[in-house]
């Protein structure tokens, strides 16, 4: 592998290790740091359940699947970037 190519796959797993860490830290604050403040939003309530409740039980959820799509289309657009693009077959 010539050192061009090498500098140009190094960056491609900069930039991929940076938005798995992106995703990991999203990932972890509406795992972990929501669900620890959730007594405190359970004094509010969103369609009649408690905030903190429904939060953690359908918010939470909602945002899992964001963060799926989300590191999907980004990861796309990296890959693209530096010409890594899976054939399809048709």
């Amino acid at each position: 592998m010539s050192v061009e190519n090498s500098e140009v796959v190094d960056r491609y797993w900069a930039k991929t290790r940076s938005l798995t860490i992106l995703v990991l830290v999203l990932w972890a604050i509406f795992s972990l740091i929501i669900p620890w403040f959730a007594g405190a939003l359970n004094s509010m309530s969103f369609l009649g359940f408690p905030l903190g409740f429904y939060m953690i039980a359908q918010g939470s959820l909602i945002v899992f699947v964001l963060l799926i799509f989300f590191q999907n289309w980004r990861q796309d657009q990296i890959d693209d970037e530096f010409g890594f693009v899976e054939e399809e077959e048709g």
